[in-house]
């Protein structure tokens, strides 16, 4: 694997494990924060692929774009498209006054992005995880 997709991996595990830690609080949750960190997961997934694949990509937070610069895009990922279009409203819905997430929101946030994570660990030869 290459050093900078390593980076992205790591980068996108630490936003899982944020995701996943503020879904589960019982005290303070972030709802809003385990949503943005469950696309922001799923989007440094989708940059690791690409930087393996030695494909550029600009500065984008919409998945589907990301995932449709994988040309053809991977089978296995257009099976997730619901999941990824969903996701990239999580980026930017509720960083901004006028909406918020609830717990039922963010749950399904973090079940979407465990989904596309173990695509896309599968996608670069990694080991599943939890």
């Amino acid at each position: 694997m290459l050093p900078l997709t390593a980076e992205w991996v790591a980068k996108a595990e630490a936003d899982f494990a944020t995701a996943t830690r503020e879904v589960r609080a019982r005290r303070l949750p972030n709802y809003d924060a385990a949503c943005f960190h469950a696309q922001q997961c799923a989007e440094k997934y989708l940059k690791a692929r690409l930087q393996e694949a030695g494909i550029a990509f600009s500065r984008t937070h919409d998945l589907v774009t990301l995932m449709n610069l994988l040309q053809p895009p991977e089978p296995v990922l257009l099976g997730l498209l619901s999941d990824l279009r969903l996701l990239s409203a999580f980026g930017v819905a509720f960083r901004y006054p006028g909406a918020a997430a609830d717990r039922a929101m963010a749950q399904d946030a973090v079940r979407r992005c465990r989904t596309v994570r173990a695509a896309l660990r599968t996608s670069l030869y990694l080991p599943s995880l939890p």
